[in-house]
C-alpha cells in the first residue's frame, strides 16, 4: 500500500503533474532538432532546479528525459536526419516510409509502439531492478569490448549486400572516434599537432552531416521532383498493426531494457542491436528492410525507448549511470543532498517507487504529445525541393553549432556532409560510419582496460575469453555474426 502511494505522488499533485507535462512536451522537440540532445537539456535544468524539492525538479527532468529520447524519431523521419544517435536506426525505414508519403503512418506507429517500448521498460524497472543491475555489474572490460565489436558487426544488416563496404565504413568511423587525446594517457592521437583537434570530432556533428547534409547534396539532383503527398488519414496505427508487431516489440523493448541497464551503453546501441534483431528473425518482411519496412521501424523505436527505464535500473540501485543522461541524474540527486545507490533505497524508499510512477505518467504524456502535431510536421516533407533542401542546410548548420556554440563544429559537420554525399554516390551505407564512432570510445578503452587487468599479456586476454559464460556467449555471438555474413552463408539462406 505504502509502494502505490508512492508511485500516485507524481499523479495526485497539480505541480508535479503539470511539471511533467510540461518536461515531457519540450522534451519531444528538444530532441527532434538536431544538436540539442537530452542531455545538455537535463544538465541546464540542474542549474535551474538546484533550489527547487527534489520532487518538482526529478518530474521535470524526467519528463524532458523521456520526451526527448521519442523525439529524435521526428526528424529521423521526416528529413533522414535523426534528433539523437538512438535514432539513427529509425531513420533507415522511417525515412523510406516518408519518401513513399506514409510519414504520418510512420510517426503515429513509431508513437504508440515506442510507449510500449516505454512500458516495458517501466515494468523491468519496478520488477527485475535489483537482479538485472547485479547481472549488469558482472560485465568485465573484456565484456564492454565484445559489445562493441557486436556494435559494429551490425554494419553487415546496414550495409546492403556489401559487407566489405559495410566493414570499411565502420572500420572509418571508428578511426574517426578515436582522434583527440588518449583517454587514459592524454597521449595525442591523429591530431596532427593541431589543438582544436585534442578534444576529438564531435559525433553529433558527423551525423548532421552525414545524415543531414548529404541528404541535401543528393536531393540537388532531384530538384525537377515532385514533392510526395503524405496519407495523414490514418496516423494513429489499426489494432491489426499492433496485434501483428507487437510480439517482436515485446521482444526489442525487452532486449532495449537490459542493454540499458548496462553501464555505459544507452539507447543508441540498444536501438542498433534490436534493428540488427528484427532483421535477423523477420522472415519474408513485406517490405525489405532500408526501403521502408514497419518492423524496421518497430525495433529500434521500442528499443531505445525501453532502455530508459533499464538506466534507471543501475542508477537506483547501485549509483551507476546506465547512460549519459542519469550520469546527469545522479549529480542532481547530490545536489539535493541523496546518495544514489543502494543506501538510497533504505534511506529514502519513496524515491524508487515515485520515480516509477513519473516515467510511467511521462510515457502516456508522450503518447498524447506524440500524435498531435504530426500533420504540421508532415507539411516538411510535402514543400517543393527548393524550399525543403536550404531548410535541411539551415536545420543542419543551426544543428552543427548548437552542439557547442563553436563554428568549428559547424565546418566539421561540411565536411563529413560532402564526404557522405560521394559515400552514397558510390554505393556506401553512411549509417554504418555513425555507428562507428559512437562505438570507438566503448571498444578502445574497455580492450586497453581487459588489457592492462591482465597485466598487458594478450595469451591471458584471449584465455579469459573463455572464463566465463558471459564472455563465453558474447564471443559466440561475434563469431556467429562474422559467419553469417559470409556468401557461403548467404548462399545457404537463400536455397533453404
Amino acid at each position: 500500500m505504502e509502494a502505490l502511494s508512492n508511485f500516485l505522488i507524481t499523479w495526485t499533485s497539480i505541480d508535479l503533474l503539470a511539471l511533467t507535462a510540461l518536461g515531457t512536451f519540450l522534451g519531444i522537440y528538444i530532441g527532434a532538432i538536431p544538436g540539442l540532445s537530452v542531455t545538455m537539456a537535463v544538465s541546464i535544468l540542474i542549474s535551474f532546479t538546484f533550489s527547487w524539492d527534489v520532487f518538482n525538479a526529478l518530474a521535470l527532468m524526467v519528463g524532458v528525459f523521456m520526451g526527448g529520447v521519442y523525439g529524435g524519431s521526428r526528424t529521423a523521419i521526416l528529413l533522414n536526419i535523426p534528433g539523437a544517435p538512438s535514432a539513427i536506426a529509425t531513420a533507415l525505414d522511417g525515412f523510406p516510409m516518408a519518401q513513399k508519403g506514409e510519414a504520418g503512418r510512420a510517426i503515429g506507429l513509431s508513437t504508440v509502439m515506442s510507449v510500449i517500448g516505454g512500458f516495458v521498460g517501466i515494468i523491468i524497472l519496478s520488477i527485475a531492478a535489483p537482479n538485472i543491475s547485479e547481472f549488469a555489474i558482472t560485465f568485465q572490460p573484456r565484456d564492454y569490448m565484445m559489445l562493441g565489436i557486436m556494435g559494429i558487426l551490425l554494419v553487415g544488416s546496414l550495409s546492403g549486400e556489401s559487407l566489405t563496404k559495410g566493414i570499411f565504413a565502420g572500420a572509418f568511423g571508428m578511426l574517426i572516434g578515436t582522434v583527440g587525446l588518449d583517454p587514459l594517457t592524454a597521449e595525442e592521437r591523429f591530431t596532427f599537432g593541431v589543438v582544436e583537434l585534442w578534444n576529438g570530432i564531435n559525433p553529433v556533428a558527423v551525423m548532421i552531416g552525414m545524415f543531414g547534409l548529404s541528404e541535401a547534396l543528393m536531393q540537388l539532383h532531384h530538384l525537377d521532383k515532385q514533392a510526395i503527398k503524405q496519407k495523414l488519414d490514418k496516423i494513429i496505427p489499426s489494432w491489426s498493426d499492433v496485434k501483428k508487431y507487437l510480439p517482436l516489440s515485446l521482444q526489442t523493448s525487452s532486449l532495449g531494457t537490459v542493454i540499458g541497464a548496462l553501464p555505459g551503453t544507452g539507447g543508441d546501441i540498444a536501438a542498433l542491436i534490436s534493428y540488427d534483431y528484427a532483421k535477423r528473425t523477420t522472415k519474408k518482411p513485406k517490405v525489405p528492410f532500408g526501403q521502408g519496412a514497419k518492423e524496421g521501424l518497430i525495433a529500434p523505436e521500442t528499443a531505445n525507448n525501453a532502455a530508459v527505464g533499464g538506466a534507471y535500473i543501475p542508477m537506483l540501485t547501485l549509483g551507476i549511470p546506465g547512460d549519459a543522461v542519469t550520469a546527469v541524474f545522479i549529480g542532481a540527486l547530490f545536489i539535493h543532498g541523496l546518495n544514489p545507490g543502494p543506501l538510497l533505497l533504505v534511506e529514502r524508499p519513496e524515491m524508487f517507487w515515485m520515480t516509477v510512477g513519473n516515467l510511467t505518467l511521462a510515457n502516456i504524456f508522450v503518447l498524447i504529445f506524440g500524435l498531435t502535431g504530426i500533420k504540421l510536421f508532415s507539411k516538411i516533407v510535402e514543400c517543393p525541393k527548393g524550399v525543403l533542401v536550404p531548410l535541411i542546410f539551415i536545420l543542419s548548420i543551426v544543428g552543427a553549432y548548437a552542439i557547442n556554440t563553436s563554428i568549428a563544429d559547424v565546418w566539421w559537420m561540411i565536411a563529413f556532409g560532402v564526404l557522405g554525399y560521394f559515400m552514397k554516390l558510390y554505393g556506401f551505407q553512411v549509417g554504418p560510419v555513425i555507428l562507428g564512432v559512437i562505438l570507438a570510445r566503448l571498444v578502445d578503452e574497455n580492450w586497453r582496460r581487459a588489457i592492462i587487468s591482465e597485466r598487458e599479456s594478450l595469451p591471458d586476454f584471449f584465455a579469459n575469453l573463455f572464463s566465463s559464460p558471459l564472455s563465453v556467449a558474447l564471443f559466440s555471438i561475434i563469431v556467429l555474426a562474422l559467419i553469417s555474413q559470409t556468401p557461403v552463408m548467404r548462399l545457404f539462406k537463400r536455397k533453404s
